[in-house]
This record gives C-alpha cells, sequence and structure tokens, in this order.
C-alpha cells in the first residue's frame, strides 16, 4: 500500500451507479492509497458530453491521471509497476494543465431529477465471457438446430463451442468445457430443453445465449455486458429507480397510476434498459429477505412496465393471459407474474385455478422459491386494479417491518369490514383464493386478520366474535377495474 500524498494534481474516475468494474476500479485506488475524485455520470449530462469527447468511448469506468487517460479498469488493473509509479508521480509533482478534465467545470450541471437520453447509451466495459459470448455469437456456430422435434433458432451445440474453443483458443479440452461452464453459471446462456442439469454437456445438447432467447419477456433482447450482480445489489439501485418512479406519477395514497405520464418519463426508460442487468442477476445466493424485497418490488415493476408497454387486460380471459404471460429474464430463467408470486413467494403452491404447481421438481427455477410461503405478500403485490393494496418499495433490511405495516394497513382498511349486527366478517376475496396461506376453515382466517391487525376497534369487535365462536364469514366485491388516474 503506498503512502497517502497530498498532490498537486488530480485522479478523475467516471462511473456509473451499479457498475462492478467502476466499483473494482476505485477500490483499487483506495488500496493504492490514492485520493480521486469520482464523477457520477447518472447525474451529469454535461460530464457524460465531455467523456465522449475526450475518450470516444460509452464506456464505464474512464480513468485519467491529470491529463493522462488511462482507461478502463481493464487498462489500469494491468499496469506494470513502473507504468503506475509514473502516473503517480505525474500527479504528486504537478498541477493538471488546461487540457486535463476539471470536474469543477461541470458540477452546475448536476440534476438528479434529469436523466438524459444519452445516459441510455452509457455501459460498463465488458468482462472477459462477455467478450468470449461476443466471439463465439460471432464464430459461425450460431444457427438453427432441431431438439426434440423442435427447431431452436440461433442456437449452438454444445461439443462444437468446444471444438471451436480448442481450435481457435488452443485450450485443451477440459478447459474448454470449464469456460463453457462458466458461460452457463453466469447467465450467458442455458440449455434449451427447460429443467436440464446446469452442467455444460460436452454432447449434442443445444444451448441459446440469453441475448437469443425468443422470448416474450419485456427485458429479452436487450444486450447486457456486465459482470453479473448479486439481487441485493441490482434490486436496491432498481428500488431507488423504481421509488423516484413512484414519487413522480403515484396519487398520495399510492393507489392510483398515471400510466400516460410514466410512458413519457425518461427515468421509466431508463429503468426499462436496467431491466436488461435482471437477465444475468445472481438470485441464488440472495437470502430470503433479500428474495422477498427484491421479487416483490419486480412484480410491481413488471405490472407498471406491461401495462405502459401491453396495456392493462380487460377482461378474465386477457387477466389470465396477461398474468400467465408477461414476463422478466431473471437470473438467465424465464418468469411471469404468476410464477414470481406463486412460484417464488409462495414457495411453488399452485396459483388460483391451476391444477399443478408453477415449477416441476427437475426446473432449475425451484432453488429461487422461498422455502416456506410469506401470506404476507399478498398486501404487498399489486395487480394493477382498483381492489389491489397501495403500491410501495420494499428494502431487504426491513422487508418483514414492511409487510406488517402492509398487512395492518390493508385489513385494517378497505381489506375487512365488520357487521356487528348481522354478526358477519366480511373479507376481502384475496383471502379466498389463497385461502391454504391463511388456514383451513372459517375461524383461522378470521384468526389471521385478528393477529395481523393493529389495535383498532375493528380488532375488538372481531375479538368478540371469535371469542363467542357465532359468526358469519363474507367476502367483499373485488374491483377489477385499472387503478390509473
Amino acid at each position: 500500500k503506498l503512502k497517502e500524498n497530498a498532490m498537486k494534481g488530480r485522479i478523475i474516475v467516471f462511473s456509473i451507479l451499479g457498475c462492478p468494474f467502476c466499483i473494482k476500479c476505485k477500490g483499487y485506488l483506495d488500496q493504492l492509497g490514492l485520493n480521486y475524485i469520482d464523477v457520477n455520470l447518472d447525474k451529469n449530462s454535461l460530464a457524460r458530453q465531455k467523456v465522449i469527447e475526450m475518450t470516444g468511448q460509452k464506456t464505464v469506468p474512464q480513468v485519467f491521471f491529470n491529463e493522462r487517460h488511462v482507461g478502463g479498469w481493464d487498462n489500469l488493473s494491468k499496469l506494470s509497476k513502473e507504468e503506475l509509479n509514473d502516473l503517480i508521480n505525474l500527479v504528486e509533482q504537478n498541477e493538471p494543465p488546461k487540457e486535463a478534465p476539471n470536474p469543477s467545470d461541470w458540477m452546475e450541471a448536476d440534476d438528479e431529477t434529469e436523466v438524459g437520453k444519452d445516459m441510455l447509451e452509457f455501459h460498463c466495459e465488458l468482462d472477459e465471457y462477455a467478450e468470449l459470448t461476443k466471439e463465439l455469437r460471432d464464430s459461425g456456430i450460431v444457427g438453427d438446430h432441431w431438439k426434440n422435434l423442435k427447431n431452436y433458432k440461433n442456437s449452438f451445440v454444445g461439443k462444437e463451442a468446444v471444438d471451436w474453443l480448442v481450435k481457435y483458443k488452443n485450450l485443451e479440452r477440459k478447459a474448454a468445457v470449464e469456460m463453457c461452464q462458466q458461460l452457463v453459471e453466469r447467465h450467458f446462456g442455458h440449455n434449451v430443453k427447460r429443467g436440464e442439469s446446469e452442467e455444460f454437456k460436452d454432447d449434442d445438447s443445444v444451448y441459446q445465449f440469453i441475448e437469443d432467447v425468443q422470448a416474450n419477456a419485456l427485458n429479452a433482447g436487450i444486450k447486457t455486458q456486465c459482470e453479473p450482480r448479486p439481487a441485493s445489489e441490482l434490486g436496491e439501485e432498481l428500488r431507488q429507480l423504481i421509488l423516484a418512479i413512484y414519487n413522480n406519477h403515484l396519487s398520495p395514497d399510492g393507489k392510483k397510476v398515471d400510466y400516460r405520464s410514466i410512458a413519457k418519463d425518461e427515468k421509466f426508460k431508463l429503468y426499462a434498459t436496467k431491466t436488461a442487468e435482471l437477465q444475468r442477476v445472481n438470485v441464488e445466493e440472495a437470502t430470503r429477505e433479500e428474495k422477498l424485497a427484491f421479487f416483490i418490488n419486480i412484480y410491481n415493476a413488471l405490472v407498471i412496465h406491461a401495462f405502459v408497454v401491453v396495456g392493462p387486460p380487460a377482461n378474465l380471459w386477457q387477466r389470465y393471459k396477461f398474468f400467465n404471460t408477461v414476463s422478466y429474464i431473471i437470473g438467465g430463467y424465464t418468469y411471469s407474474l404468476n410464477e414470481i408470486e406463486n412460484g417464488v413467494l409462495r414457495s411453488n403452491r399452485k396459483p388460483l385455478g391451476s391444477f399443478k404447481k408453477p415449477f416441476s421438481k427437475t426446473d432449475p427455477r425451484l432453488k429461487i422459491a422461498l422455502e416456506t410461503c410469506e401470506p404476507k405478500v399478498h398486501f404487498a403485490l399489486v395487480c394493477g386494479a382498483k381492489s389491489c393494496p397501495p403500491i410501495k418499495t420494499y428494502s431487504a433490511k426491513e422487508v418483514d417491518s414492511l409487510l406488517k405495516l402492509s398487512a395492518e394497513s390493508f385489513l385494517e382498511g378497505d381489506g375487512v369490514e365488520v357487521d356487528m349486527k348481522k354478526r358477519e366478517v366480511r373479507i376481502s376475496p384475496i383471502l379466498k383464493w389463497y385461502k391454504e396461506d391463511f388456514g383451513s376453515n372459517k375461524q383461522e382466517y378470521v384468526q389471521y386478520v385478528r393477529d395481523n391487525m393493529g389495535d383498532c376497534e375493528k380488532k375488538r369487535q372481531i375479538d368478540e366474535l371469535l371469542q363467542s365462536g357465532n359468526f358469519k364469514l363474507g367476502y367483499l366485491k373485488y374491483d377489477w377495474s385499472v387503478n390509473s388516474k
């Protein structure tokens, strides 16, 4: 670790939020004990223009030592000890010349509310496996292949990929297979057969790269070049972006959405672009709390995304199709709204009106599902109807306490009615549709409602009815009209 000295010059790192190479770059400079200026391009349109002018690049990070342009993380990490010392001496002993970038000239351009269209074009530098994916796609091995009487377009055969690596990369066959295995584990591609093992096979097995999957997912076909990120990290970044969108386009009570204005919002366009990173996000290692927050936020954002792009369903059949087809590619696999709700958050329980569970025993998505069902998600998931709970975002650190508050708010509000004269408790149909999550009889359903209320008059009335054992259970009408404002 080098001694930290006052410098006459300056080191500048141009970065964007969430870029793993930017994080690596700044961590490396920290280890060296070097002061640097971090210029966040997310919030500075003028700085973005300057970076393009100075470097001709739209990738980050971009590092400068005074006027000397080093490049990205790959360039910085490969500097020899002598080259690095020369650069350090340059900034320690020399004030920056006029041609050196000067962030103070751009600070007035900072605007946290602005997301310029040019921001959508900036991305992380390629990692080595993204480079390999590009080379394999350009090699000629990708084409149409038949498997089990089905033609998979833009696919490749496992052994042909290994043959190419052996021939053109001079690898031993075992090393080539391991490299292909890394492509699968990093979610660049997967076996076209659903439920097949994630072990890469040096045989006639057929694979597709994620960007070539012909799916209806709303984030399909959008290229992503960054390394896979943990669900906790990407989820929090997307949550902050979603929160900014909600703040601008939700009613104060969170029950109405201005879908037309969202469609025109540059922040929504940025969100839609950044959903590409969901394709390769690492959800396998997420904790229960991280999965809860991540999938609740993504579910609600996906509904809004679909309402803006596809339009809301208008009848029973359209609703069935909507919740079974609207989807994102997450961690290499497609998840519909129903699969997020019933497969992941309800621990692989049958959806309403279905005779089978979302994930089979061999489905690789099964390992992502929560170990046990969390009933309170029903007070957090928003289907776009007026009878849905209010829209909120959930952080992993506070997800359980926030779900508790959401349950209390819903059950103490419009989700439950008590008529003491008729000795009747009327509850939201949500508790009927997913009754196995709440109990096995009317006593247990109402007991669950009572236990998840705060101290209020409605709770005291339910206590009286429960103690007597003499009450009726009814269900409120569900308003499916769109929650637009």
